[in-house]
């Protein structure tokens, strides 16, 4: 199966956008080259939704949006959204010594209606599929079997990649059991092992029937009783086999909720001094309540600054200056009405208040004293106004006497707020990390862990012995089974009515053979291939020669489907904790490409942000490793990730195209892209040049966040 093209409509950010993909075997590589938040993980979610439905949505679909956040229900509120995909299979044949190869085009048509705001349920999709040729599209009743033989949906994560999920297979985040289940379904599928298993199942299912009819057949008594016997045994085996599945499953979901509590444990008894931890949580809260009080004041303090006279002076600076002059124009000398009493209590004592002499028989003093007696008549004549002018006068005076600025209180003030409001900020943090601290120290938690690992321990071992007995009671009944069938089969033979059954019996019971010899060798031999490509892909990913000394020698899949990783000395490697961040990567990728290439799955693989965490060769090797190994490549690349690997790309690709969010103007884009509405815009502007719509700022390290 190669993918040829898909359009979509209304989904999320892809109000109207089409895709076109390489699918030439020189140049099957598809780069789509997409800043962050321009679409990638949408156009995955849009194409895996497209072939498998709601299920393959994340969550399976529940509560996950399809309709673009900023839709206009002026017009309406039900959104139609769509998305086509057409693709092509490929069928071959043998017509005497050549292998011809047969093409079918088809197209693929999803849809769906969501009401804008609704809390109900979305209505399930509808999905079509039509049969292209020249005289037209022929459509199909089942498109789902179509989908289902040429892309499993157990695979979907397979063929649709996100380079960041892919991890799953090997972090840590997954319990372990979880991570084999999907390193398993995942081999079953690819190698046809499920199909394999369903068909044994069915096998067996004819089987029982034959054995029922085998009742019907004879007038023995002990044939009857012999053929009900085999039947209860058959039943019983396959109630086992189920309870059997469920144990063991049981029993490592335990393993790993032991495994876990126990680290929790070990962490929580090594973080440190309790006690110290309490007195610092009391200093703590202490400092940040006088900090609380402080910072009280120091908004009045901030408040009040507006309802001073300095901001008000300051303000009015100019008018003010103006004004103080025109005051200076007046006798400065005039006196109030307060002070003419005293002045004249003066003149009586012949003394002034500055202790000079006043009496008239002295030169000086005579003219003292008329000076005085001139003021307090020439105030005693003053009117309102002139009175309110001397007060203005002497205010004016004063206030000028104030050497700060307003703006200076106001710097100072702020400052000190500010100290105060980053002081609290710390403390508070500080507060809470040591509360973080305190709670992982709880002997309260401590006790309510062991309690847990108590429980589960006890529930491990439980399904451990569950699984040991119920293994025990099946190699019986396999001897059983196997006495009873020879004493049927004895049985039949004698009867001449019953022996088409027993030929019946002989047919079905070598075909359960062939089956299961042919599921041991693929698991066996095809298991080995896989791991041994997994192996050869990851190194040459990586760059690692164990015969240069590498650290990393060997990764592997083992019987019971995990990754394991080998050092020197045979030493196992945690991938979570002894591998970074691009190794872990290129595994997960080493692994998926050794799927398809083992299987000789001729199917697309769609993987988002593949380079993420990687660099240099690492970099290179995995882009040159994927292209040579998958029939079909899309990735979707961001600028970083294409940075390096220029001519890798322009080797290998034969379909570049570049989108760009709209909303990233004017922060991230040069140019206004013209549009308002929040969607993807694609330019066939390819991974070495940009256009007006595409342009971005090369000094921008952070980009806006945007809703999808």
């Amino acid at each position: 199966m190669k993918l040829i093209r898909a359009k979509f409509q209304n989904f999320r950010l892809l109000r109207d956008l089409e895709l076109e993909f390489a699918s030439d075997p020189d140049k099957n590589l598809t780069v789509i080259r997409a800043a962050n938040e321009s679409g990638k993980t949408t156009i995955l979610h849009a194409l895996k939704w497209a072939l498998y439905g709601d299920d393959a949505l994340p969550n399976n679909g529940n509560g996950f949006r399809l309709y673009p956040i900023d839709w206009d229900t002026r017009y309406d509120t039900r959104v139609p959204i769509t998305a086509t995909v057409e693709f092509k299979i490929s069928t071959y044949r043998r017509v005497g010594s050549e292998t011809r190869e047969t093409q079918r085009h088809y197209r693929l048509e999803r849809s769906a209606f969501e009401v804008v705001d609704s809390q109900s349920p979305r209505p399930s999709s509808t999905v079509k599929l039509f049969e292209l040729d020249e005289s037209g599209a022929h459509s199909f009743e089942e498109p789902e079997a179509i989908i289902n033989e040429e892309m499993p949906s157990e695979l979907r994560d397979v063929f649709f990649t996100d380079g960041d999920r892919a991890l799953s297979f090997i972090e840590a985040h997954g319990s372990q059991a979880i991570k084999r289940e999907r390193v398993a379904n995942a081999i079953r599928s690819l190698l046809g092992l499920g199909i394999i298993e369903d068909a044994i199942g069915h096998v067996r299912k004819s089987e029982a029937s034959a054995t029922k009819e085998s009742k019907k057949v004879s007038s023995s008594d002990e044939l009857t009783a012999t053929a009900l016997q085999l039947e209860k045994l058959e039943e019983y085996t396959n109630k086992l086999e189920c309870r059997l599945k469920g144990a063991k499953q049981q029993f490592n979901a335990s393993s790993e909720k032991v495994n876990e509590i126990e680290s929790k444990i070990m962490v929580a008894l090594q973080k440190g001094d309790k006690e110290k931890l309490k007195k610092d949580i009391e200093n703590t809260r202490s400092e940040i309540k006088e900090l609380d009080d402080r910072l009280v004041d120091a908004k009045k303090e901030h408040s009040e600054l507006f309802r001073s006279h300095a901001i008000a002076r300051d303000l009015l600076a100019s008018p003010l200056s103006r004004a103080h002059e025109k005051l200076e124009e007046y006798d400065q000398v005039k006196i109030t009405d307060t002070t003419i009493p005293m002045l004249q209590e003066r003149l009586s004592e012949e003394i002034c208040i500055c202790g000079e002499a006043l009496k008239s028989d002295n030169p000086d003093g005579k003219r003292r004293r008329e000076h005085i007696q001139h003021l307090i008549e020439s105030s005693m004549c003053a009117d309102e106004a002139q009175k309110t002018i001397t007060s203005l006068f002497r205010y004016s005076q004063m206030r000028n006497t104030e050497s700060k600025t307003w703006l200076e209180d106001y710097k100072m003030v702020l400052e000190k707020r500010n100290n105060l409001e980053d002081q609290r900020d710390q403390a508070g943090r500080r507060f809470r990390t040591l509360e973080q601290q305190l709670d992982k120290l709880s002997d309260t938690d401590i006790r309510e862990l062991r309690s847990k690992l108590s429980m589960y321990r006890e529930q491990r071992d439980e399904y451990l012995r569950t699984t040991t007995e119920i293994e025990t009671k099946l190699t019986d009944l396999q001897k059983e089974i196997k006495e009873v069938q020879g004493k049927h089969e004895r049985l039949l033979q004698k009867e001449k009515k019953a022996m088409h059954i027993l030929s019946g019996l002989d047919v079905k019971r070598d075909v359960i053979k062939v089956l299961k010899s042919a599921y041991e060798r693929i698991t066996n031999e095809e298991l080995t291939k896989v791991s041994e490509q997994m192996n050869d892909n990851f190194l040459e990913m990586i760059g690692a020669d164990p015969d240069q000394g590498a650290i990393i020698r060997r990764a592997e899949i083992s019987e019971d489907f995990d990754i394991i990783v080998y050092g020197p000395e045979k030493r196992t490697l945690n991938p979570d904790r002894d591998l970074n961040g691009a190794s872990r990567r290129a595994l997960t990728l080493a692994f998926i490409l050794a799927l398809t290439e083992v299987s000789q799955a001729k199917a697309p693989n769609v993987i988002d942000t593949p380079l993420g965490m990687t660099s240099g060769y690492v970099k290179n090797s995995i882009l040159r490793t994927g292209v040579q190994k998958s029939a079909q490549l899309v990735l979707f690349l961001t600028h970083d990730e294409i940075a390096g690997c220029e001519e890798i790309i322009d080797e290998t690709a034969g379909k570049i195209v570049t989108l760009t969010n709209p909303a990233h103007y004017p922060k991230v884009l040069v140019n206004d892209p013209g549009d308002v509405d929040r969607k993807v815009l694609r330019c066939d502007c390819d991974h070495r040049s940009e256009c007006q719509l595409c342009q971005r700022r090369t000094d921008v390290e952070v980009e806006p966040e945007i809703v999808l």
